[in-house]
């Protein structure tokens, strides 16, 4: 990250913080609010979700405009009627993580007409030109970071053909753009491996219309765990999982522990996640799961917040990505490539939990890790 974009984003964790203090909404600046500005989220049932529609809510109501945030509760009609009514209502700005990145394309067609800016917050919004900007993640290097866990706790540069590892793969929610990136990062990094037939998926099945989770819903990989658990490993032992995310991750363990690993005599396989949600942090810190990529949602809210100052006042935003997020729709006669701000992630182990998330980042305190 260039030194200018850390100034940058130092200067905004200060906006967000300073929005505490107007935490009750609309009367910021002299009493009185710019206006609102709409904030839609996919769901609740992830404190990761809660954290990222707070942190966006405190950076708007911080430059003096009252943050209307909503949350989908991963209904997807409940979600696009949010947004109609964000519209009506006369939003200044839409910040939307999207719960089907590709059911929005007649409501975004309404806020083109009402002449306002859409931020695609973490999750692109497909089929659509009227989408002015994306914040995320590098979400294929997030996918090679997951990859690179597999490769660090199977140790699969010493392994032979001989001895291969056998693991099953999971994909996030088929209906998330980002799930494809994730999957091809982590493919990628685990094809040599495969070729070399060191790494061997138990079960055959590989590709996101056969490994996808939908709507990452750790109870529906559970239970797809427990069926490959019954199919492939009545005889012979699974070695790791690929998993895009903790809540997947804990299903999935969940599932293990059921049928004995974890124990003294059938360790538990190695298994990586995505997000540092705190039960996959603990866990780590157990040693039931083996690692997770930490995504600092903090910075991409004051990301979002730079963007939609730049939106408001008619400049065109900082952004690092031109090329890679084509968003199926097309603009001026081309294929529209949604102009993107992509920000970095950290892979944590036990060895490094407390380093990442507790002395440098903050992300956590001490306290709430048991440390």
């Amino acid at each position: 990250m260039k030194v200018a974009q850390r100034g940058l984003l130092a200067g905004l964790a200060l906006l967000l913080a300073a929005g505490t203090v107007f935490a009750g909404g609309g009367s910021q600046q002299g009493g009185r609010s710019k206006g609102a500005i709409g904030i839609a989220m996919p769901t609740r049932s992830s404190q990761r979700w809660i954290s990222d529609g707070e942190s966006v809510k405190k950076g708007v109501e911080a430059l003096g405009f009252t943050g209307n945030l909503q949350f989908g509760d991963d209904v997807i009609e409940n979600q696009v009627a949010q947004i109609e009514n964000m519209i009506t209502s006369g939003v200044k700005a839409l910040v939307i993580a999207s719960i089907d990145g590709e059911s929005l394309t007649a409501v975004l067609q309404k806020a083109y007409e009402a002449k306002i800016p859409v931020i695609a917050y973490d999750r692109l919004i497909r089929n659509t030109p009227y989408v002015d900007y994306y914040v995320s993640f590098d979400n294929y290097k997030v996918g090679r970071q997951m990859g690179d866990i597999l490769v660090k706790g199977l140790n699969l540069e010493a392994a032979t053909a001989d001895t291969p590892k056998y693991i099953e793969v999971f994909g996030g929610s088929p209906d998330d753009n980002n799930a494809y990136f994730f999957y091809n990062g982590a493919m990628d990094v685990l094809k040599p491996y495969f070729d070399r037939r060191v790494l061997i998926i138990g079960s055959g099945q590989q590709g996101m219309d056969k490994v996808g989770t939908l709507r990452w819903d750790g109870a529906t990989a559970q239970a797809r765990m427990d069926n490959l658990l019954s199919a492939h490993y009545t005889d012979r032992t699974i070695d790791g999982v690929l998993s895009p995310y903790d809540g997947i991750s804990l299903g999935i363990i969940s599932s293990l522990k059921g049928v004995g690993y974890g124990s003294a005599d059938k360790p538990m396989p190695i298994v990586g996640g995505q997000d540092a949600e705190l039960p996959s942090v603990k866990a780590i810190l157990a040693g039931e799961q083996y690692a997770t990529i930490f995504k600092d949602t903090r910075s991409l809210a004051a990301e979002t917040v730079q963007m939609l100052t730049a939106l408001l006042e008619g400049k065109p935003a900082q952004v690092n990505n031109t090329t890679d997020y084509e968003n199926g729709s097309t603009k001026d006669g081309k294929k529209y490539i949604v102009p993107s701000m992509l920000l970095q992630s950290t892979a944590i182990y036990k060895d490094n939990v407390k380093a990442e998330l507790v002395d440098k980042s903050g992300y956590y305190k001490a306290a709430e890790l048991g440390l």
